[in-house]
């Protein structure tokens, strides 16, 4: 697939950017590594890092749960994502990528979610503006 086909987004995608101020191969990780990801996100994250691998992250009194579907170091991660306890986005049932490509010293990180229902999209699009900023702070701080 070329590179544009991927990073095009779909009407009805919630899309973020950020900037972070560390190298695409430190910023992987900080989406990958259980450790890493509650630092910018959630209070608990299981992540089996691997295609096909569960991922599970405990978010205020809410848990999402879907799979690895994509993992391309350091420029590419993707997981399928939807809420336990039922609701309009079932797990599984939508699709978040994250693109990573250097820029200058740090790392432009584009966010895709895609596949969510129409009354899901405002909710998660004010969600990740909550959590991209915690997520380029932690990354920048690194290890």
């Amino acid at each position: 697939m070329a590179e544009r086909e991927r990073l095009a987004a779909e009407p009805g995608d919630v899309v973020r950017e950020v900037r972070v101020a560390a190298p695409p191969e430190v910023v992987y990780e900080f989406l990958v590594d259980p450790d890493k990801i509650v630092r910018w996100m959630g209070e608990a994250a299981d992540v089996e890092p691997r295609v096909g691998g569960a991922v599970r992250m405990s978010i205020g009194r809410h848990v999402a749960r879907g799979e690895l579907v994509e993992l391309e170091r350091p420029r590419r991660v993707a997981f399928t994502w939807g809420w336990e306890g039922g609701g309009p986005v079932p797990p599984g049932s939508s699709t978040v990528v994250f693109d990573l490509a250097p820029d200058g010293d740090g790392t432009l990180v584009r966010l895709t979610h895609r596949d969510l229902p129409e009354e899901a999209r405002e909710i998660h699009g004010h969600g990740w503006d909550r959590f991209l900023p915690q997520l380029a702070a932690a990354a920048t701080r690194g290890e």
